[in-house]
Parts: C-alpha cells; structure tokens; sequence
C-alpha cells in the first residue's frame, strides 16, 4: 500500500515530461495524503501530447453514486487492475504517471509503528504508476480523481509491508501513457516490483504521522527503534 509520499523537487520531476510554466506555482510537498491534490502526468486526449493534471487522491468512478467511495481506492491492486469494476476503463483508457521524491511505509515495532521514507539512492524523483477517472455529480460539477497501482513487495520492502508501488521506468513512460495502447495484457510486463537496489530506506520523525504535518523536518531521519525482546526474554 501506498499511502503518503512527497514530491519537492518539483522541476526535476515534471520539467522533462511537460511544459515548466505549468509547474511553476507548485509548492513543495513533504507529506502528500489521501484526498488531497496530487500531481500528474497524463497524455491530452485530443492531442496525445503530454500535460499536467492535479487529480484528487482516491479514485472516484464515473458511475460512483458518491464520492465517498475515493477513500477506499486510493490504491489499485494491478495484478486485479483489469477486471475490477472501478478500474477495468482506467486501465485501458485513463493511465497517468504520479511525480514521487519518496514515499512512506510503517513498521510495528515494540507495539508503536515506525515511519520509515523510501527514496532512490541518488535522491532522483520516481513515477507511481497511476490510473485516473472524471466523475459528475447531480449538481453538474466534476471530480479528476487517481489511484496509485501496487504490486507484491520485493525483497527489500518485506519486512515493511507485503505490498509496493508500481515504479514506470523511464524508457517506458510512452507506452504507459499511449492512449493507443488498450490492452492491459500489454502492459502487464511493467505491473512488477522495482529492482532490489532501486530504493533505500531509513527511519524517520514520527511528524509524518499526523496529516497537518508538511515540512521538510517529516524526512529528517531518527534512530530505528530496537526490536523488542522475544518472549523468553531473549534478545535474538
């Protein structure tokens, strides 16, 4: 699962992909959660030619009857991602790649839950790959809403959670964003987890826990909590 990251280097993330005047008024992010506006890249349905696009995180369908419904989907199972209801038309149609610096995953560790921050080695920025839907209400306005796909843990992310984002890497971002491009088996070589050294992780301030938090301070690393002893008291 996936469920808080940020995104603070806004031009090298973006800059390559669309047009830099359109992320001009971005400001940094250091804790970026559910229901807020996150940024994206999606290809223009007309055009085809890549744009920028801030969607509310959790999808909310076109058929939903409330949006309600975006709190439960705010991830996409992509091993499932093509027969689901919510996310058999975005699979085909309505992918996006999601701009990340890092993102954050909870350990339990002697009954409290340590935030660990997941980066690239080389503090380059990375791309979730995202799915995205428009829902109208009765009142005639509008919702551009995605969700982040996950895929099983690799090694590395194990011992944190069983489940990752799926990372697009960027000799792939074309054919992700292809609106040519229906066939989800088409793209279910891309559905896997990252390569084993493609991320670090450290401990980091329990600040990221609370959503009201968003400042540079909720990446700063802490010492890892030890693990408890077992229940013979032994520390092994």
């Amino acid at each position: 699962m996936c469920c808080r990251y940020t995104l603070f280097q806004i031009k090298a993330a973006l800059g390559s992909l669309v047009k830099l005047q359109q992320v001009a008024r971005m400001k940094a992010r250091y804790n970026i959660a559910p229901t807020q506006p996150i940024a994206a890249v999606r290809a223009n349905e007309n055009s085809g030619n890549r744009e920028l696009a801030i969607f509310s995180w959790g999808l909310v369908p076109f058929w939903a009857k409330e949006p309600s419904i975006a709190h439960q989907l705010l991830n996409a199972r992509s091993e499932t991602a093509a027969v689901k209801p919510a996310f058999r038309g975005p699979m085909r149609h309505h992918r996006c790649l999601i701009p990340a610096d890092g993102f954050y995953e909870w350990k339990a560790i002697g009954g409290q839950k340590q935030p660990y921050y997941i980066r690239r080695p080389d503090h380059e920025p990375f791309y979730f790959a995202g799915l995205f839907d428009h829902w109208g209400s009765p009142d005639g306005s509008e919702i551009e809403s995605a969700t982040i796909l996950t895929t099983a843990a690799n090694d590395f992310m194990t011992p944190i959670h069983k489940r990752m984002p799926v990372i697009i890497p960027e000799s792939q971002y074309d054919r992700w964003l292809d609106p040519k491009v229906q066939q989800p088996a088409k793209l279910a070589d891309l559905l896997r987890p990252a390569p084993e050294d493609f991320f670090i992780r450290k401990p980091v301030t329990p600040l990221v826990n609370s959503v009201r938090n968003d400042m540079p301070e909720c990446i700063m690393p802490t010492v890892e909590p030890p693990s408890p002893p077992n229940q013979l008291g032994f520390g092994f």
